[in-house]
């Protein structure tokens, strides 16, 4: 299969996107831990809908890298801190929860409390999400995702590096060849550790070119 480039995707690609992630964090720590006994695959999509359709009702960036039967690998990133939300995604916010039940709701506050003061004040890109569709795994397309990301933060004049979480211990040392650093780490009720990483712009060498 041909693998293409980067691409910035446009809001109508959505549903490729969650697809993609749907699949890569069907049972991802998180999920796991918010949706509780009711893991079925139509609650994991609904939740990575929320996830995605909030990053482009904010105007955010979402990324996919495809092969010639479609959307391979997908990211989503935004800009920290991020801008006022839409009133759209407040709607959409309550019907999500509305629709998962307020146990859901109640769990991934507690998981966004433990992890939000983990996050860095500077002004930063956030990889919120990142991930391959299974059966296209080993092909090296999380790190093309990755690189692309970087780049997007050394040309952005307001961003001081890139900063993402991972709740899999074995994700540490892969975020760690590329640059990354542990910065914190949060303990959520017992039921697993996220930690925080971060990527610092490179600074240029003082006289290059």
């Amino acid at each position: 299969m041909t693998i293409s480039k980067v691409v910035t995707l446009e809001p109508a690609d959505a549903p490729s996107v969650v697809d993609v992630l749907g699949a890569a964090f069907y049972d991802d720590p998180v999920m796991r831990y918010v949706l509780g006994a009711k893991q079925e695959p139509e609650r994991v999509r609904r939740l990575v809908e929320f996830f995605v359709h909030a990053r482009a009702m904010r105007g955010e960036t979402l990324l996919g890298v495809g092969g010639s039967r479609g959307l391979l690998a997908a990211g989503l990133v935004s800009n920290s801190p991020s801008g006022p939300s839409p009133r759209a995604l407040q709607d959409l916010r309550d019907a999500t929860w509305e629709h998962l039940g307020a146990g859901a709701r109640r769990r991934y506050e507690r998981f966004a409390a433990a992890a939000g003061p983990l996050v860095s004040d500077a002004p930063h890109l956030h990889l919120n999400m990142i991930g391959v569709l299974p059966e296209a795994r080993g092909r090296g397309l999380a790190g093309i995702l990755l690189d692309h990301v970087h780049q997007m933060s050394a040309e952005n004049p307001g961003s001081s590096g890139v900063s993402l979480s991972t709740e899999v211990e074995e994700n540490l040392s892969l975020y760690h060849h590329f640059g990354y650093e542990r910065t914190g780490f949060a303990l959520v009720e017992d039921a697993f550790t996220t930690w925080a990483m971060f990527r610092p712009d490179p600074h240029p060498v003082p006289g290059s070119a």
